[in-house]
């Protein structure tokens, strides 16, 4: 999915952020870059910068509009550093990365960054869906670029992570049945008498607590197999009786 995720840089100025912005992107795991009509060149100070991300920056597809970079992409964020007039859904960059891995299940996904000094322009704020404000300081909202791509880049990579997460939670797990959990029970308790742990007379406190824990743990299927397997293995090694 965060191949489906491309960052954008319209009209970057110094080549330095276009290594910087490059760096954020592959630390959170993002190597899609789109440079629209740059003002300089990816350059030694490039992948100085970049610093070990330069194969991000030197791949970068390079194109002369807006309307090309995105051309392909099923939903599109424009940062915009003010307040605009225009109407515009905006969302902030937690609900950004939400958005972003959603639709990046089943197309492309561009996060747009404008002009170090100006930003986006509104005609190039209307190309996109939502509008995308990093909530700063108000006293001191200064970003960099390469700052406001780590940030956005952090939260996709966050959602992405989520998204990961869910997926195996979905997964259907086979659980045992009553009997089987009783079945268990009654091995354990065998083995831990048969090995003196427990007293054959008082067993019932110690056993109490152990289905508590177990009960507590929900042990899969093949989970509570394996503690079978290793309570059969217990009572095959059995000491001999000593003469």
């Amino acid at each position: 999915m965060l191949n489906k995720v491309r960052v954008v840089l319209v009209g970057t100025s110094h080549s330095g952020n276009i290594g910087s912005a490059a760096r954020a992107m592959k630390v959170m795991g993002l190597e899609q870059l789109v440079l629209v009509d740059p003002q300089c060149e990816v350059d030694e100070q490039t992948l100085a910068l970049a610093s070990g991300a330069g194969d991000v920056a030197t791949n970068a597809k390079i194109v002369a509009t807006l309307e090309e970079a995105v051309a392909d992409c099923e939903l599109v964020f424009g940062t915009s550093a003010r307040s605009r007039n225009l109407n515009w859904p905006f969302v902030e960059p937690r609900e950004c990365g939400q958005k972003a891995i959603e639709q990046a299940l089943t197309g492309n996904v561009a996060v747009v960054f404008g002009r170090e000094r100006t930003g986006l322009t509104n005609e190039e704020l209307q190309l996109c869906q939502y509008h995308l404000g990093i909530p700063a300081n108000p006293e001191y909202s200064s970003l960099n670029l390469a700052m406001a791509v780590q940030t956005v880049s952090y939260e996709i990579r966050m959602a992405f992570l989520e998204h990961q997460r869910s997926a195996y939670k979905e997964q259907v797990q086979e659980y045992p049945r009553h009997k089987e959990l009783e079945m268990f029970y009654e091995h354990l308790e065998k083995v831990l008498i048969d090995t003196q742990f427990l007293s054959q007379k008082q067993p019932t406190l110690v056993m109490n607590k152990l289905r508590r824990l177990f009960n507590r743990a929900r042990p899969e299927l093949q989970e509570l197999n394996i503690l079978r397997g290793i309570l059969t293995s217990i009572e095959k090694k059995k000491p001999q009786n000593s003469d």
